[in-house]
This record gives C-alpha cells, structure tokens and sequence, in this order.
C-alpha cells in the first residue's frame, strides 16, 4: 500500500485540498480492505472513491461501466494525472486489445475500465484470474437491483465474476438507489450495512418547479421560460426522438441555439452536438435520455423536462445534471396528462407475451447440449426485444439450466486494401495455399467481401479458430479492411427443466412482475407533481434521506398549493376508428396473428417479428399511436372474430 495519507494522495494527484461529502469515508473503508457501497448525487464525486484508492493498493483496480463515452473521459483525465488507466470495449482492434493485457500483466496500470458484456468472454475471464484485483467497481450498481429502475441482465453475474477473480474488495456506486435498491446490491455484493454510504439527494442550490400545461400550450410555455431565465447552457428533455428535432426547430424559430441530440442520429452528429455544448454558455440541447450520462458541465443553469420523466429515479438522475458548479439552477417539469400514453405503451410494448416465452424455451431446450444461437435471431423467432431476451437467458443461467461462454462472430466482411495476388506473394507454401483457399470463400457484395467463417471452415476442413487468426493477421497487417458481423453466443445446457409449460409460466410471471414495477414508477412521478408539501424533501424521502424541514424553494414552497393536472378521460374508438382497427386485422393477422402483435403496430410499437415483416411501413403502423396500447388490444380481441 502507498506509504501517503488518502488526504496527501487527494493533494498529490488529483490537486483538491478537501474530500466532499462521503468520500473519505467510503475510501477508509477500501483502505481497511472492506467492500462498500456509496449513493452519491450526479456529479457527487463517485469516480474518486475508486481512483484513489487505486494508488494506494498494490494491484489492479477494475471498474465495470456501462458507459463507453464515460470510460474514454475518465481515461484521458487520468492519463493527463499520470495515472496508468486503461480501457478494453468494443471500439479497441484486436492488437490495441492485447496491448493492454500485456501492461495487466507487466502490472504496469492501476485502473482497468470494462463494460459488463466484456465477462462474457472466457479468454478475459482466464486472463483476469491470473491478475491481483485489489479492487472491483461497479459503476451505475443499481443496474443489479431488479427492484431498480435500469435494470441490466448483465449486471446479476458481476458478483460471482467478482469472486472468481478472488478481488480483494468491491465497490458498488450509484446516484440513484433507494432503500430497498441498496439494500438488494449490499446483499448480492456482500457489503455491511454499515459500509453502505448515502449522501442523499438534496441540493440546495436546485429549484424544483412544476407547471402543468396541456399539449397546445406547452412550446409557448417552454419559449417563455427560456426568455425569461437566466442564460445559460440548457437542457430540454422529450421522451421521443421526433419530439426533440420538433421542439429544437421551434426553439430555433424563437431565435435560441438549440440543438436535438438522440440514439437516431449518426454518431459523428451525436459527437459534434455534445462538443458544442460542453464548449457553450448559451447552447440548449434538446435531448432525449441518450444524452447526459458521463457529461461533465458544471454551469448548466436549467434543465426542462419538456415530457414526464419516466421514474423518479430517471428524474433525479436528469436534474442532477444543473447547477454542478453550486450555483442557482432552475429544474422545471412541463406535466401534460397526454405524455402518460406514450410512457405506458413503453412499458407495455417491452413485456413479452407467455406464448412468446414458451417459443424462446421451446427453441432453447431443443438445441444440443452445446450450441450457439444469434439472440437477434432468437429474438425474432419469439418476437421478443433483445434485452428482454437477454434477461430471460441469464435467468436460465442463474437458475441453474445453462452455462453462457464467450460469443463469436459468425461472419466477417473485409475490403482488400492491395490484389489478392499481392497478398498471396507475401506467403509461401502451405500458409499461401491455405489463404488462397481461403479468400476464395468469400463473396462480393458492393465494395465488401462477405466470408462464413463457420461455412469456409466446413468446407477447407480447417479448424475455425484458424480461419480468425488468419483474417486478423490480414487486418493487422494492413491486406484487409475488416468489419465482424453476426454475433452468436455460446451456450450448454446443464439440465433441462422437470415441466416447460411451469418454467415458462414462471418466467412470464417475473415479466409481468417487471411490468407492474414499470407502472408503478409511474404513478410515483404523479405523485410527485401533484403532492401537497415540500416536492424536494418528499423525493429525499423516497432516496431514503428525508430532510427535516421543507425545502422553501420548491413549487409548493412557494406557492403553498398542490399543483394539478388535468386527468385523462377514457377513451373509447368511434366508429371510424373501430372499422380501421378491424381492417388492421384483416390485413396483418395472416403475417402476425396475434391480437397482441397487430395491436402493437396500430400503437407504433415496433418489435423484432414487425421490423422483419418491414411493418413499420404499413399504412396501419402507429395509426393509434396517441391511444393507450390497452384500448387497443382491447379492441383488437373483440373484433378479432369479426375479420
């Protein structure tokens, strides 16, 4: 251990004088070799509670992160401190990759940087057994809890990985964890209670405002605000990626610089509009969810949720982005009843019907004893979304009925970068005949070759493994151009279950266990708006920190008076619109017949069998996307034996 004192080290490498808030606490626990769990606020300082400690342990500190852009920042500012931090993800070659476990194994770093899905490779997970890992960090740890809101399959295995690389600690954090949320990580990561650290929520600097208003009004509301309010950069939140190139072009329009960032836009876009804004004083971004994560901006003075946030935890999450700096910073919430549709149609569209997790048993238990399926695949054969067929594959493994192994790529495209002659001139023998054979396999496409790796392996009667290599030498050594595509995984079968029908049945109800969590965060952000005291001391409650007097600064603060707003009314279909729900029918349930399927496309839920089909351009698909996927399904079994 480093003979310096935490507090010389905080001076020494990272140039602050004092720890904040929890901080110490949770590194004297680390220093002392106990395994701790801290739920600071956004921008609370969590990243410190692993990285000092990690110069002060002799061994590798590994951080788990989910977040590629978050890794990458961190890496560049510890590089600039002189701290040996590297990263393994998906954007690294293959010769950049073995770069780096060679410094592991030299014991040249002290921070290593992993996303969770890394573990789900064997030769890593051999690798890391090799390795002292004083420290392993969970990042985002409330991923773990299925009592939480961003709940990640991936995450439920981290404490058994944890264990077999004999890490002398963990470390799990989170800013957004409640009660039960960090009672569940303690548990699954086996932290004492009392080496569980909450900072709580509140910030005193942050206004929390809530107006409600209707879809007519809202734009003018939202542009009156940012009119009146002290500039500074900005941040508008919407729940839909159409909503924030709408809202960014009225506020265009109403001459602010604002910008719409979302997952739909092409990753050098995404790249150029965070730079701009990290670098303004005025911008607004106009974002959804896929923005903010691991952005560092201390002066962001508002943050608008133009539609309801989906859970208080999303919320806390999203206001935690103002005022880092410490100065006053406006967090206002634009509560229109009509958001609730689109949100609820989420949760609803995500939870996978019990005959679709009977088809995803069915296919899984009548493989081999070993075998390897694509889960996009395996998505479309069940119509169930990727991650929830990711998630109903790790309940299987810990459960007991299967054992993952490392994933592979099925196919390879590469894009020769000289003749294949010349390639073949700088081989001899049987290598050279090997590789004739070989590029021989692949097939034009445009300005790529495809090649089978499986197919050319039969076909050549050479092992697999070979045929990787070889491609890879070619990358490597600048012959080839190559992209990976096809992504199988690996599995075997340890049991097979005692009644499918019961298994499936099971996992459905956990499904729909999910489901009913989903909803209830929901209602809690009703609750939140409408509430009749203090907003801010009823959220610190919720994060298990409640404050002993109201806030004074908040909406009912104020105004002293609950704010309302208006309810739905039910919603029923004319007889237009009843007439177009059982044309739907007549003219879908031959491609997909179940009412569940054919309501989905009249809501303008895509799932994977409707994107194969290429339903999204059907004149039916999101004709009732404003309505509640419920009406609807309702709608659809009644007329579903009239068609």
């Amino acid at each position: 251990m480093d003979a310096l004192h935490p507090q010389e080290l905080l001076q020494q490498h990272f140039g602050f004088s004092e720890f904040r808030e929890g901080q110490q606490v949770v590194i004297e626990h680390l220093l002392n070799g106990k395994s701790a769990a801290a739920v600071f606020p956004t921008g609370g300082g969590k990243s410190l509670c692993y990285q000092l400690p990690a110069l002060a342990l002799d061994g590798l500190t590994l951080v788990v992160s989910p977040l590629i852009a978050l890794m990458k920042d961190q890496i560049d500012a510890l590089t600039a401190r002189r701290i040996a931090a590297a990263r393994l993800d998906s954007t690294l070659s293959a010769d950049e990759s073995r770069q780096v476990m060679e410094s592991i194994r030299r014991g040249d770093l002290k921070l290593l940087y992993v996303a969770p899905e890394r573990f789900n490779n064997e030769m890593f997970r051999q690798q890391m057994q090799q390795v002292k890992v004083s420290l392993f960090a969970v990042d985002e740890a409330h991923c773990i809890s299925e009592w939480g809101h961003n709940f990640r399959p991936d995450y439920l295995k981290l404490a058994e990985f944890a264990k077999q690389f004999r890490a002398e600690r963990i470390l799990a954090l989170t800013a957004t964890a409640t009660p039960a949320v960090l009672k569940d990580m303690c548990r699954v990561f086996h932290i004492a209670e009392e080496c569980a650290v909450c900072t709580g929520f509140y910030r005193s600097n942050l206004q929390l405002v809530t107006t409600p208003v209707d879809d007519t009004n809202r734009n003018a509301v939202l542009i009156e605000r940012l009119k009146a309010a002290t500039p500074g950069p900005t941040i508008v939140y919407v729940t839909l990626q159409k909503t924030a190139m709408n809202v960014a072009a009225r506020l265009q329009e109403a001459g602010f610089d604002a910008r719409p960032y979302h997952a739909g836009l092409k990753d050098d876009v995404r790249s150029e509009v965070q730079d701009w804004f990290l670098q303004s004083d005025s911008g607004i971004v106009v974002a959804t969810i896929a923005f903010g994560m691991g952005v560092d901006k201390s002066n962001i003075r508002a943050v608008y949720h133009y539609n309801l946030p989906k859970s208080l935890e999303n919320y806390s999450q999203e206001i935690g982005r103002a005022g880092r700096d410490g100065l006053p910073s406006v967090c206002e919430t634009l509560a229109c009843p009509d958001d609730l549709t689109v949100l609820e149609n989420f949760v609803l569209g995500d939870t996978p019907t019990a005959a679709a997790v009977g088809r995803l048993l069915a296919e899984v238990f009548g493989q081999e004893e070993e075998f390897d399926i694509s889960l996009y695949e395996l998505a479309q054969l069940s119509d169930i979304r990727p991650l929830v067929v990711r998630t109903l594959l790790t309940y299987l493994e810990l459960d007991g009925y299967l054992e993952g192994g490392t994933p592979f790529y099925s196919g390879y495209q590469f894009k020769p970068l000289m003749s294949s002659a010349e390639i073949l001139k700088r081989f001899e023998g049987e290598r050279q005949q090997f590789l004739k054979k070989l590029l021989a396999q692949s097939v034009k496409r445009r300005t790529w070759f495809g090649i089978d790796t499986d197919q050319a392996a039969a076909r050549l009667g050479e092992p697999r493994d070979r045929i990787i290599r070889a491609l890879d030498y070619l990358g490597e050594q600048q012959m080839l151009e190559l992209k990976v595509e096809g992504v199988r995984n690996r599995y075997r079968r340890l049991k097979q279950p005692d009644d499918l029908q019961q298994l499936t049945q099971d996992l459905y109800g956990r499904m729909a266990d999910r489901e009913r969590r989903e909803l209830q965060r929901l209602d809690e952000v009703l609750e939140l708006i409408e509430l009749d005291a203090c907003q801010t001391a009823h959220l610190c409650r919720h994060f298990g920190k409640p404050l002993e007097d109201p806030c004074g600064h908040c909406s009912w603060c104020q105004e002293q008076t609950a704010a309302h707003m208006q309810h739905r009314s039910d919603v029923t279909l004319s007889k237009d619109q009843s007439d177009s729900v059982r044309k739907a029918i007549r003219d879908l349930s031959s491609a997909l017949p179940a009412p569940e399927q054919i309501a989905r496309i009249l809501c303008g839920l895509s799932t994977p069998a409707i994107s194969a089909a290429r339903l999204q351009k059907s004149p039916h698909f999101a004709r009732f996307e404003e309505f509640p996927y419920r009406t609807i399904l309702v709608a659809v079994r009644e007329n579903s034996d009239l068609r």
